[in-house]
């Protein structure tokens, strides 16, 4: 059975502003040295595993021109736009739809477009088990990530003993739980039986199709629709249409909190989901007093800090464990301890009316 990806690429990045923009979010921009953009760093690690013909790239409709631009490999007519936002179960519920269209039936591996991966090799060999595993009956497929601290801004599935007949690396999933206070980050660490949730998934087109006719029905009907007009002169406007009207609700809310058949493989291959700006030094080298710089900057006894700069010059002199970043018509200046509150900046400027900031 051919192998397909959908990667979802329709999202914000509220957290990375100044730089990531309703224009230019997080998933198109280049957060490392070697310039080469989030989105496109999703597509070269899956060329291994998925023909460029079978990878759909899920985004919103005005994004489809800095798609064309930065995967110019992509057939366009894969590139599925969102007329509107409505989270990971109809977005997903699309692709679906068009990959039965076009293929009938394929293996989908659903990923986001903005995660950074170490160990790329381990990472393909991961997602090869999930394949595997989701091609027996109607097995829904999560790549989780073992912990090795207790995060609280991540989900955790909580699996048992209970392995796949086809792979024992993969595990029966028992729940999905939200993301815990430090305690309970605890409690899940010491038990050994809890994995980060990573938004990865694999299964087949038919397997989340009967899935979402099962829980999420108004979805799957309009998604059916989707895809009987996808490749005619309708498409355009039954897409609109039915998207508008679907409830927006994530994947794991609306099928993998209630289906059968889930299971989980382990995940060591250096994910990172580079959430906010906390994650620039994680995913970069730092000098020898932690800091990491880029830009026009002269930084003098400065400690922990991230400063990113452009053309002005940004002297910094004496500071630890802040974030500063510089655009053309921004700078953020940020403790350490609030990168979560940014997406706050952007709350402030839309209730202000200075959208061109935003």
């Amino acid at each position: 059975m051919k192998t397909t990806a959908v990667i979802m690429a329709g999202g914000r990045g509220e957290r990375f502003w100044p730089k990531s923009r309703n224009s230019r979010p997080k998933q198109f921009l280049s957060l490392t040295k070697d310039g080469e953009t989030m989105i496109q760093k999703t597509v070269k690690r899956l060329m291994p595993l998925v023909d460029s013909d079978d990878i759909f790239i899920v985004t919103n409709s005005a994004y489809i021109a800095l798609v064309h631009e930065q995967l110019p490999e992509i057939p366009k007519e894969n590139i599925l736009a969102e007329p509107c936002a409505r989270n990971t179960a109809p977005c997903i519920a699309f692709a679906a739809a068009v990959i039965e269209k076009k293929y009938g039936d394929a293996v989908m591996l659903v990923l986001p477009s903005d995660h950074l991966i170490g160990y790329e090799e381990l990472y393909a060999s991961t997602l090869k088990k999930a394949v595997r595993v989701s091609l027996e009956g109607k097995n829904l497929v999560t790549i989780g990530i073992t912990p090795d601290y207790p995060e609280t801004g991540y989900g955790y599935i909580n699996f048992s003993s209970r392995t796949s007949d086809v792979m024992p690396d993969a595990y029966e999933v028992k729940r999905f739980v939200e993301k815990p206070d430090l305690p309970t980050a605890k409690e899940y660490l010491a038990s050994g039986k809890y994995l980060w949730n990573s938004g990865m998934f694999v299964w087949k087109a038919s397997s989340i199709m009967e899935n979402l006719k099962e829980f999420m029905p108004e979805t799957y009907e309009g998604a059916l629709r989707i895809g009987e007009a996808y490749g005619t002169p309708e498409f355009t406007e039954v897409l609109g249409r039915e998207y508008y009207a679907f409830k927006s609700e994530s994947v794991d809310f609306g099928i993998m909190e209630k289906a059968k058949d889930i299971y989980t493989i382990p995940g060591s291959f250096g994910w990172d989901d580079v959430g906010n700006w906390l994650a620039v030094e994680r995913i970069n080298e730092v000098d020898d007093s932690r800091n990491y710089i880029e830009g026009n900057v002269i930084s003098i006894g400065s400690e922990r800090t991230t400063i990113c700069g452009g053309k002005r010059l940004i002297a910094a002199v004496g500071v630890e464990d802040i974030i500063i970043v510089d655009t053309d018509d921004a700078v953020l200046i940020c403790s350490k301890n609030n990168t979560q509150d940014v997406k706050k900046v952007i709350a402030q400027l839309n209730e202000q009316g200075r959208t061109d900031l935003v």
